[in-house]
């Protein structure tokens, strides 16, 4: 008879897990809403303008790092298409391209945020809930239903609820929220990953905000294979956003989307979500054998890479 571990053995040894093409790094290069678009080409230009010496400032930087000064850097987009949509990707698509052209920018990858929930057929939002592990505080009795119930995650203690006093009992006086890993004073957050009425379920922005830094760090696989990858622009963009393609290859001669690390410039009013997305990646369980290969891969460039996910991402925030 087969010992189980040898069966479990050669299972492993059988999976097939896709690897991602990897760049060093991923710059984001705008994320707007679509007020934001409504305001005109010249608060697009407006943005582009504020981003350029930044993201030149980490080409020369990865230039500086990896030998020869071949580093393989891309350059990314996302649209908010999820929450609202506004005018159509034949229209505003170009008017993107070129008011970042006119600031000497070039777009590699366009996203949209709606393909960070569901993608191909793929629902990668439910691919990241699935690998959500709760960071408990000590103590902690289970009394709090999982967050996959309650759609709440959050980085320590909640305050506890006193609710009704039983008779004889006495009432429990305020305690205040605690952060798990704090340095003396907490910094407590409390995120909400998604609501729901009859329509169904929405997820929150930070929620579909983390998955994009999954997606651009390459670290979402699908029964092993990888959920999304970029599809080449065609001749002209559609004039429905359910037609566009998750992300969309603008320039052909772009380094991978995926990369080891990500930057992403933003406008302060992104500062609150960004801390929600942090304390969200904190607490996912990232495949063992894909953080195999990335490591393995960047390690063979002489790139080593922090174990923490939050660690491989920046950020540069610009004022409103």
């Amino acid at each position: 008879m087969t010992p189980a571990y040898a069966a479990f053995g050669e299972v492993e040894a059988e999976r097939r897990v896709a690897s991602a093409p990897l760049s060093h790094v991923s710059i984001e290069l705008g994320h707007l809403y679509m007020e934001d678009f409504q305001a005109g080409p010249e608060r697009l230009r407006e943005q582009f303008r504020q981003v350029a010496p930044w993201a030149e400032t980490m080409r020369a930087s990865w230039r500086a790092r990896v030998p020869g000064g071949r580093a393989r850097v891309s350059t990314c987009f996302l649209i908010d298409d999820y929450f609202s949509r506004f005018s159509t990707p034949s229209e505003l698509v170009p008017m993107v391209l070129e008011a970042a052209a006119e600031c000497d920018l070039t777009i590699d990858y366009l996203a949209r945020e709606s393909a960070c929930a569901e993608a191909d057929g793929v629902k990668l939002a439910r691919l990241v809930e699935d690998r959500l592990v709760t960071d408990p505080p000590p103590g902690t009795d289970g009394s709090r239903p999982p967050v996959t119930e309650t759609g709440w995650l959050c980085n320590g203690a909640r305050s506890p609820y006193g609710g009704a006093v039983q008779a004889m009992g006495s009432a429990r006086g305020w305690e205040p929220p605690a952060q798990n890993a704090k340095r003396r004073h907490s910094i407590f957050v409390d995120v909400e990953l998604w609501d729901s009425d009859s329509r169904g379920r929405t997820w929150s922005c930070p929620f579909l905000a983390a998955v994009w830094q999954l997606l651009r760090l390459g670290l979402i696989r699908n029964d092993g294979e990888l959920p999304v990858r970029p599809v080449p622009r065609g001749p002209s963009f559609p004039a429905n956003w359910d037609e566009l393609p998750a992300v969309v290859q603008l320039n052909p001669a772009a380094a991978p989307f995926s990369a080891y690390t990500t930057l992403s410039v933003l406008s302060t009013r992104f500062l609150p979500v960004e801390l929600a997305v942090r304390t969200i990646l904190s607490q996912v369980f990232v495949d063992a054998a894909v953080l195999r290969q990335v490591a393995d891969r960047s390690g063979g460039e002489g790139i080593p890479l922090p174990d923490e996910l939050v660690d491989r991402i920046s950020y540069i925030f610009l004022g409103a």
